[in-house]
């Protein structure tokens, strides 16, 4: 079952319009409602065939009132991993909230998606920035890239695919990036083949713990450093 309808025309003008500007998070979401055919219900299968998966499925727990609470994840452990989201979500200066509001603005969607896939779909959205502290990626457009290729090779969703190639068309192309931006998407992809599956993870339970006991049980490789490519770059380079 595929909920999301196919609309190629509708995911290319999105494309076009995130090419030209890289900040533009709803066109993302656009893309993604598009073009990600029955990846929605696939994920959904494979949760229900595990326990962590069950559980999830049966408690439905709802993260972003945990990771909206700021003074609750400053009181965590310093090197936890909630302490590495709080310090991502800060220097980015984006919020849960936020990414609630960008998904709402990209989407045309007339149904509501049914049960469970409405909790899946809303889990892999709010838990997108803690993928963000746990694989080490910032937020700029290269670490965006490289997420959402690590995201690939663990959901293997086509929309994805498709904003991949934009990131990668761009980041190439910049004055900083070249083979170097290259390699660290590909890294991002061969990382998420590598790691275990982060859509079945009990997060809520794992953000008090150390960041690097938390990446060693999700056996998620130690990240290359690399120079950040940011949307102002890009657009000064367009102009």
């Amino acid at each position: 079952m595929a909920y999301f309808e196919f609309e190629p025309m509708r995911a290319l003008r999105a494309a076009r319009t995130l090419a030209a500007d890289p900040d533009d998070l709803p066109q993302v979401f656009t893309i993604i409602e598009s073009l990600s055919l029955g990846t929605l219900a696939r994920v959904t299968r494979r949760l229900g065939r595990s326990t962590a998966g069950r559980s999830l499925l049966g408690e439905k727990p709802d993260i972003v009132a945990r990771l909206a609470d700021r003074d609750a994840l400053a009181r965590l452990p310093e090197g936890s991993l909630g302490r590495a989201y709080l310090a991502f979500v800060q220097k980015e200066d984006i919020s849960p909230d936020g990414i609630r509001r960008a998904g709402k603005a990209g989407s045309t969607r007339r149904d509501a998606i049914p049960a469970p896939m409405d909790w899946v779909h809303d889990r892999m959205r709010d838990t997108h920035d803690l993928w963000h502290a746990v694989t080490g990626y910032s937020g700029d457009v290269l670490g965006e890239t490289a997420l959402l290729a690590f995201t690939f090779a663990q959901v293997f969703n086509p929309a994805i695919g498709l904003i991949i190639a934009i990131g990668l068309a761009k980041t190439v192309a910049a004055p900083s990036g070249g083979d170097e931006a290259r390699r660290t998407i590909f890294e991002g992809y061969r990382r998420g083949q590598r790691a275990k599956w982060l859509l079945e993870q009990p997060w809520e339970s794992m953000l008090a713990l150390p960041v690097e006991d938390v990446r060693r049980r999700l056996s998620i490789d130690p990240l290359t450093p690399y120079r950040e490519i940011r949307s102002a770059e890009i657009k000064a380079q367009a102009a």
